[in-house]
C-alpha cells in the first residue's frame, strides 16, 4: 500500500522499491474497477430520454447522409443508457486489462531492442503503476457527474481531457475525436514509465523518454493524420 502513496509522492522510490518484487496486480485492478464503477454510474445517473437524443445526435454528427430510413433502424437497435450500464463497466475493466497486457508485450520487445531485458512480468508491473494516474481522472469525472445535471455526455465528464479543459468542440468538428481522447495525464504517465525504466536500467533519460512516448505519438499521430485529412 506504500507504494500507492510513493508512486505520486516519491516515484523514483517506488520504482527502485519494485525492481526486485515487480507486482502489478493492485494498481491494475484499482483503474480496473475505478473505470467499470464510472460507466455504470453514469449510465444508472444519466437521464435516459436525453441520452437517447444524445446519443443519436451523435451518430449524425458522424453520418450527415443518413436516411430516415436508416435512422428509425439505428433507434430501434440502439441499447438505452440502462442497458449500456451493464455493458460498459466489464468492458471498461477488461479493456483496462487488455491495454496494460499490450503494453507489458511492448516493453519486452522495446527491452529486446534496447538491450534491457525487460522480462513481461516487469513490463506489466511498469504498465500498471505508470497508468495509476488515470484513477484521478476517474475520481474528477465522478465529482463533476454528481455535481452537475444528468443531462451531460460521458465525454463532457472526462474533466482532464483537452476537450472539455480547454476547449469545447462540437461532434462534428475534424479535431474533437482528438482533443475528447487525449487526457493530460497521459503526460504523466509517460513520465512515470520513463523514470521506472531509467530507475530500473540505468539509461539515459532519453531512451526511457523515447520508450515512454512511443506508443502515443503513433496512437495520437494517427488520430492527427486523420484530422488533418
Amino acid at each position: 500500500m506504500s507504494q500507492l502513496i510513493n508512486i505520486f509522492l516519491e516515484p523514483a522510490k517506488a520504482f527502485r522499491a519494485l525492481q526486485d518484487k515487480p507486482g502489478f496486480v493492485l494498481p491494475m485492478l484499482l483503474l480496473a474497477v475505478g473505470s467499470g464503477l464510472f460507466g455504470l454510474l453514469y449510465f444508472l445517473y444519466v437521464d435516459p430520454e436525453w441520452f437517447a437524443r444524445h446519443q443519436e445526435a451523435q451518430v449524425l454528427a458522424g453520418n450527415p447522409d443518413m436516411s430516415p430510413q436508416e435512422l428509425e433502424q439505428m433507434r430501434r437497435f440502439m441499447p438505452g443508457a440502462r442497458t449500456l450500464a451493464w455493458i460498459t463497466a466489464p468492458m471498461a475493466i477488461v479493456t483496462v486489462v487488455v491495454v496494460n497486457l499490450i503494453m507489458a508485450l511492448y516493453y519486452l520487445l522495446a527491452g529486446k531492442v534496447t538491450g534491457t531485458g525487460i522480462s513481461f512480468r516487469r513490463g506489466l508491473c511498469l504498465s500498471a503503476w505508470a497508468g495509476l494516474p488515470g484513477v484521478l481522472g476517474v475520481l474528477a469525472g465522478l465529482a463533476a457527474m454528481y455535481a452537475g445535471s444528468n443531462q451531460v455526455g460521458f465525454e463532457s465528464l472526462q474533466m482532464l481531457n483537452v476537450d472539455p479543459l480547454f476547449v469545447q468542440l462540437p461532434m462534428d468538428h475534424d479535431w474533437a475525436r482528438l482533443a475528447k481522447s487525449f487526457s493530460l495525464l497521459n503526460l504523466w504517465s509517460w513520465f512515470l514509465a520513463a523514470l521506472g525504466w531509467r530507475t530500473w536500467f540505468n539509461t539515459g533519460w532519453g531512451q526511457a523518454i523515447v520508450v515512454s512516448v512511443l506508443p502515443g505519438v503513433l496512437v495520437y499521430g494517427v488520430m492527427a493524420i486523420f484530422a488533418i485529412l
